[in-house]
């Protein structure tokens, strides 16, 4: 990951939180890790509203699919509804594997559902895994449509 990349985290439990900020840091020293802990924060980070005015936009969010405020499927919803952020992969992160929660995640257009392990050496594998995935492999337009926004 030659370029410095930004990714937010959405995610309400702490200990998480530190485990997926372990495993981007041992992934690269060139991946910035934002978090927010609800899904307003999330959407005021992403909407670079008021204190998140000058932040970048990230090129990749793993969003917990149970959150508190507003919920990851509004999150969700709202990320792919938006034409500015529509083209940010999001990648749910969650604890359930209930087949109802895994086909409406999809029916929102997240990029893909990733049920959280509780082996520790497979929770980092699976969060460096689809990083690099999304950051080194797959091509994204946001990226070039925020740069060209901001000009």
């Amino acid at each position: 990951m030659p370029n410095q990349r930004e990714i937010l985290v959405v995610e309400d439990n702490p200990a998480d939180v530190r485990l997926i900020r372990e495993a981007l840091r041992e992934l690269s020293p060139a991946v910035v890790m934002h978090t927010a802990s609800d899904g307003d924060e999330a959407l005021q980070f992403l909407r670079k509203e008021g204190k998140f005015a000058g932040v970048r936009r990230p090129s990749l969010v793993f969003l917990d699919y149970n959150l508190p405020k507003s919920n990851s499927r509004e999150v969700l919803g709202a990320i792919k509804q938006d034409p500015r952020l529509r083209a940010i992969p999001v990648a749910v992160f969650t604890t359930s594997d209930a087949e109802r929660d895994i086909r409406e995640a999809y029916d929102l257009y997240a990029n893909c559902y990733l049920r959280k392990p509780i082996d520790l050496d497979t929770f980092f594998d699976t969060i460096r895994v689809t990083a690099h995935f999304w950051l080194d492999i797959a091509y994204s337009p946001s990226e070039a449509r925020e740069d060209a926004a901001d000009r």
